[in-house]
């Protein structure tokens, strides 16, 4: 364990870029290579593996910087930590306020945005260190599915921060209602506006009409999918068998248990460990957002998991 660092910018380690122009600049904290070769220099000789590596997928609205501290914190704890924009957030460009260069929704995000952003970090890293891409809020759902539908290069894991279905049955007789009329609203005023504007009402960021309307069916439906794709994202969730960790975090009513609940009920073929994390192991207040501020005991169970699934047994046996 390394002695905490001032919480600055990331370094910058690589850019996926797709021919339609948009970008992701992808920053990382790389962990020290394991020492493989013998002293003589004769050739490489038995050592431990390269350190797992942790992709950070934001939540709706949040850029990638606001995940700095969580990411050294993972690093401190011995892993490479990376943070990327989703499509027209943050760094990413072009920005969501580009109307005519940003129009799209989960398809474009999981099948073509994803695949090119992990196949930047593999050229960037090589093949041997597992990668696991680990989603906070709506970033969870969308790596969950990318994940099950196997487009482009393949990754050892997934990890689920604050993350949930935003199906409104899975939220109560009390709260689901009300959830279910946010959703169509929002979906409704993406249309008529032809984007969320999100800093306005205070919900998500603003985003394109896409997202959102892909949201709100999701919300309405509880089926996951993406308009103009030909693949079915629910048939391919319950074929997903890989390592899932699933982390609830106390004091989150964005994502609260129903909801968890809900998201990997939809993956039963996976190997499914569950966590709820508290404001007792963390040292501080959580929330939604919160948890970021207080990650140092979670970077500790993310780390714990991600090399027991790449011991015999683990990841291996799944990995794509």
């Amino acid at each position: 364990m390394t002695q905490q660092q001032p919480v600055g910018e990331l370094p910058l380690l690589t850019t996926a870029q797709l021919p339609d122009g948009a970008r992701f600049p992808v920053r990382a904290l790389l962990a020290p290579a394991p020492d493989r070769f013998l002293p003589s220099g004769s050739g490489p000789a038995p050592g431990p593996p390269p350190a797992p590596a942790v992709l950070i997928l934001p939540a709706m609205g949040t850029p990638a910087r606001f995940y700095r501290r969580f990411a050294r914190q993972l690093h401190d704890e011995g892993l490479t930590a990376l943070t990327v924009d989703l499509r027209g957030q943050g760094e990413s460009t072009p920005h969501v306020t580009d109307r005519a260069a940003l129009d799209h929704g989960y398809r474009a995000v999981v099948e073509e945005d994803l695949p090119a952003i992990v196949s930047a970090v593999r050229a960037e890293l090589g093949p041997e260190p597992p990668l696991h891409l680990l989603g906070h809020s709506l970033g969870g759902q969308l790596v969950l599915v990318h994940a099950a539908l196997g487009v482009g290069p393949g990754v050892d894991g997934v990890v689920l921060v604050a993350s949930g279905s935003v199906w409104f049955r899975a939220y109560g007789r009390l709260r689901g209602p009300a959830l279910l009329l946010g959703e169509l609203f929002a979906a409704a005023a993406s249309t008529v506006l032809g984007r969320w504007p999100g800093r306005r009402f205070r919900f998500g960021g603003d985003q394109p009409k896409g997202v959102m309307r892909d949201w709100a069916r999701q919300g309405r439906t509880g089926r996951y999918s993406g308009k103009g794709s030909a693949l079915d994202y629910e048939a391919a969730l319950r074929a997903l068998d890989l390592p899932v960790l699933a982390v609830s975090v106390e004091g989150d009513t964005f994502a609260p248990p129903g909801a968890l609940d809900h998201l990997v009920g939809k993956v039963p073929a996976a190997r499914l460990t569950r966590r709820h994390y508290t404001a007792h192991e963390a040292g501080g207040r959580l929330d939604h957002f919160a948890w970021t501020r207080a990650g140092g005991a979670l970077a500790k169970q993310v780390a714990a998991w991600a090399t027991a699934e790449e011991a015999p047994g683990g990841a291996e046996q799944g990995r794509r």
